[in-house]
């Protein structure tokens, strides 16, 4: 068997029909076009082709000597088959071995083998991706090798594909199988040639603090950071990254903000939203404030570097935001693992890890969130944080609260704790004032009447997916938005970057939320009838449900916001930490980093 090399004029070309014209402007100019006769599993012998995309195998009896496919050609006959370098993440020699002819146990002669390493996407869920493997064979072993090499130097010009990579493993994520998830996935990156420097956390804060104290010329050296765990974990090693790193003013406030109730506010309150993140003193809170090196103005994320003032150790490498190449990366092993779903589209770790040995690319809104120690007669205090997904107040804080009783019941505890809280029913007085977006009003459906005889609203739903056109969108001017503000009592008030789409809510507490439009969903709860939450919380809990389609619910959009508990100390679940403030302020900042991933597909 030799290998076959065609060399086709442009008047043969012109008699080879319209499929075989498309792969002559293929082939003029492209000296990787090659083809080959060889031995493919399960079908026989085939004619592989390569050229600059992919590859293309024929079976031998269909085809011409003077003939040769197409490799834009969709509709394969028999078993014929096209694929993409950008869905190949591998290919290796293997061993010595047997290749059938067909699905039958008839073997041919043994001979020498290697091997392609793709993704197969799933027939029945969209965004599910399978681990798939062609292997190919042949007497000569020269031969094996030079296919193998010219594939491997066409994937080494995939733009984007990460090389070494710091992972953190969480062994006790969700029920505890983290180590399990990354053994079942570690293969796919050592077949993908990625280096992966994995550290197993051995305590709550053991990420954040190994990320933190890292100096950027040892962070660059990575092309990102994989998280193997649950939101908690992300999160964690987000912080780590960004407290240390990002400088930024503090989230915009009304002007009577700082000012107790009944107090004059014309002098002596500081304007914090003036105030630069990480210039003032530490709280004695979980988190440390920002030790910095950007630079943030105003509430619209412009975000520029400034030359010579970072602050690690090693001043002569700067670390931007957005980063042009270093992505997050994470493989689901939490709870609830909302994160990934939004970004992957599935709750499934090979998927995952082959978004990230892809080097596929997604950028992905970041909230700032602020905790505030301070009276009139009281220094400022901030408490500093960065979320990803979600902060809740009243019902969500409840739940996590209570929830910290039953950790020895593992990810259950939160039904449990869940079904607790929603029978005592409490409600929580508070000021929310936030900056407001305009945008399209939903027009009152007629047809649709709620139980508190109001009206439900239609809910044009735009999902974000992969190729997403609302967050490739131009970033509108904030400049002349102005403050709102709702005062009362609520059963909760939540603040959602991300849809955060879990397994129970399929379709999240926003179901069109975005993952880069720079926007926080706030979602305010007022105080009800318990039959008319319960009728919310069964919204939420099911798919196509419209849980933000009642009178007592309010839903804005905005890139800013402040609450004042009106009460005691308000306990807040961020990320699924407890976070005590009697005054928190929030602000989002539009794509401020990437993750390895493509977008739920449809």
């Amino acid at each position: 068997m030799e290998e076959i090399s065609y060399q086709t004029t442009e008047m043969e070309a012109s008699s080879l029909g319209p499929d075989n014209l498309t792969l002559n402007e293929q082939v003029n100019g492209d000296p990787s076009f090659s083809s080959s006769r060889v031995y493919l599993d399960r079908i026989g012998e085939v004619v592989l082709f390569l050229n600059s995309t992919g590859l293309y195998w024929e079976p031998a009896d269909s085809l011409n000597n003077d003939k040769v496919p197409c490799f834009q050609h969709k509709h394969h006959s028999g078993s014929a088959a096209e694929l993409n370098y950008s869905d190949i993440y591998a290919a290796e020699l293997a061993d010595w071995g047997s290749i059938r002819q067909s699905t039958s146990c008839c073997f041919m002669h043994k001979m020498n083998l290697f091997v392609v390493h793709a993704i197969r996407r799933s027939t029945t869920k969209a965004s599910l991706w399978n681990l798939v493997e062609y292997t190919f064979g042949h007497r000569d072993q020269n031969l094996c090798q030079m296919l193998v090499d010219k594939i491997k130097a066409c994937l080494e010009k995939q733009v984007g594909r990460p090389k070494n990579l710091l992972v953190f493993v969480n062994p006790k994520s969700g029920k505890g199988n983290g180590q399990k998830v990354w053994g079942d996935v570690a293969p796919i990156f050592s077949r993908a040639k990625v280096r992966a420097q994995v550290t197993v956390t051995e305590r709550a804060g053991h990420a954040f603090d190994q990320v933190s104290s890292m100096t950027n010329r040892e962070l660059v050296s990575y092309d990102g950071i994989v998280a193997v765990g649950g939101d908690g974990l992300f999160n964690e090693i987000l912080n780590g990254l960004l407290t240390s790193r990002f400088k930024t003013k503090y989230p915009p406030v009304p002007p009577d903000f700082m000012a107790s109730s009944g107090e004059d506010t014309s002098s002596s309150v500081p304007d914090i939203s003036e105030l630069d993140a990480g210039t003032l003193p530490k709280n004695e809170d979980q988190s440390p404030l920002l030790l910095t090196s950007r630079d943030y103005e105003s509430g619209i994320p412009s975000i520029r570097i400034k030359g010579g003032e970072c602050s690690t150790a090693d001043e002569d490498v700067e670390f931007s935001f957005p980063h042009e190449w270093f992505r997050f990366g994470l493989i689901p092993a939490g709870s609830t693992d909302a994160i990934v779903i939004c970004t992957t589209g599935e709750r499934d770790p090979i998927t995952s890890a082959l978004h990230i040995v892809l080097g596929k690319k997604i950028s992905l809104d970041i909230a700032q969130v602020v905790k505030w120690k301070t009276t009139m007669n009281s220094d400022i205090e901030p408490s500093l944080h960065y979320t990803a997904s979600f902060l809740g107040y009243g019902f969500y804080g409840d739940v996590i609260t209570e929830s910290e009783k039953y950790r020895w019941m593992g990810p259950k505890r939160y039904d449990f704790a869940g079904t607790k809280v929603f029978l005592r029913h409490r409600s929580y007085e508070a000021e929310i004032s936030y900056l407001d977006v305009k945008h399209e009003k939903r027009d009152p459906d007629p047809n649709k009447a709620n139980m508190n005889g109001g009206h439900k609203r239609i809910s044009e739903r735009v999902i974000c997916r992969a190729n997403c056109k609302v967050c490739s969108s131009p970033y509108s001017d904030m400049t002349k938005s102005k403050w709102m503000r709702c005062r009362g009592r609520f059963l909760s008030v939540g603040a959602a970057v991300i849809s955060c789409r879990n397994e129970r809510a399929p379709d999240g507490l926003v179901a069109d939320a975005h993952l880069a439009d720079g926007l926080l969903h706030l979602i305010l709860i007022k105080n009800c009838p318990h039959a008319l939450y319960l009728w919310h919380l069964t919204h939420l809990a099911r798919k196509g449900g419209s849980p933000l389609d009642f009178k007592f619910v309010e839903h804005h959009k905005t890139r800013a916001f402040a609450f004042t508990s009106l009460g005691k100390e308000a306990v807040w679940n961020l990320d699924g930490e407890i976070l005590r403030a009697h005054k928190l302020s929030a602000q989002v900042f539009r794509g401020l980093v990437s993750l390895f991933a493509n977008g739920p597909e449809v």
